[in-house]
């Protein structure tokens, strides 16, 4: 075992036995990172620029907010809002000016000019719509996370205790699993790949399984017949399967140093 600065974040969250070591290295990935946009990188021009074009999702506004920084986060915002003004002014006049086309063309009865004239405005609602769904920080650890998949597989290959460690491991989330599975083809062989499918498929099928018996004891619990039952492993069934089929969202921190 050769461990890496690439290398180690993923040893450090697999040995965490969680339900997802992508997520609790993603959960990582976005406190520092939310830390880092309302520290001195706030004004550094680089920075500046993406967040004026991009700015923030509504989570990760409100991480930020949480943080308790309103003077980092108001000049962020501060540029951030002179930047969308502008773009915002010229979706706006096309917008007024296929407005005046809808309203001429019904007048007129130019079925054509007036289904061209609301495509148009259709068109430029969807433009808002896109300038409101950017996120500079959700860029970032997307951008992040492919890297680290990228070194999973380097080390599922080359590591033969890490390669033991995720096929006994918890497996991952849904979503993760979606990751891993679409990047298996252009990151392993043909041989390879077909291996690590079976693994993956076979690693998901156990804990899911662990997991409907979880939640379905949890149920259980709460009819009179059962409550002298022990809880057995139930008792987070909710937060956990929450977590495995969509990412972590809720309950206790992926980290535990993050709790």
């Amino acid at each position: 075992m050769r461990y890496h600065i690439d290398t180690i974040p993923l040893w450090d969250a697999i040995k965490l036995d969680g339900e997802c070591f992508l997520c609790a290295m993603s959960r990582k990935l976005e406190l520092g990172e939310t830390e880092r946009y309302l520290g001195a990188s706030v004004m550094e021009p680089d920075t500046r620029i993406q967040v004026n074009d991009l700015g923030f999702c509504r989570r990760h506004h409100a991480m930020l907010y949480g943080m308790s920084n309103r003077l980092g986060h108001a000049l962020m915002l501060e540029s951030h809002m002179t930047r969308t003004r502008e773009r915002m002014q010229k979706i706006m006049d096309s917008m007024a000016q296929s407005a005046d086309q809808l309203e001429k063309a019904t007048l007129g009865k130019m079925s054509r000019t007036g289904s061209q004239a609301a495509d148009e405005i259709r068109k430029q609602a969807d433009a808002l719509h896109s300038m409101a769904s950017t996120c500079v920080l959700c860029n970032s650890i997307q951008e992040n996370m492919d890297r680290y998949i990228q070194t999973f597989f380097h080390l599922y290959k080359n590591d033969t205790e890490f390669r033991e460690k995720f096929i006994h491991s918890k497996g991952v989330c849904l979503p993760h699993m979606a990751d891993l599975a679409h990047a298996a083809p252009s990151s392993l062989s043909a041989k390879e790949c077909a291996a690590f499918l079976r693994h993956l498929n076979q690693l998901e099928k156990e804990n899911m399984d662990r997991m409907q018996e979880d939640i379905s004891w949890f149920i259980r619990k709460f009819d009179y017949r059962f409550q002298n039952e022990p809880w057995k492993n139930s008792q987070d069934a909710v937060p956990r399967t929450v977590n495995k089929l969509r990412s972590w969202c809720v309950g206790d921190e992926p980290n535990p140093e993050e709790s």
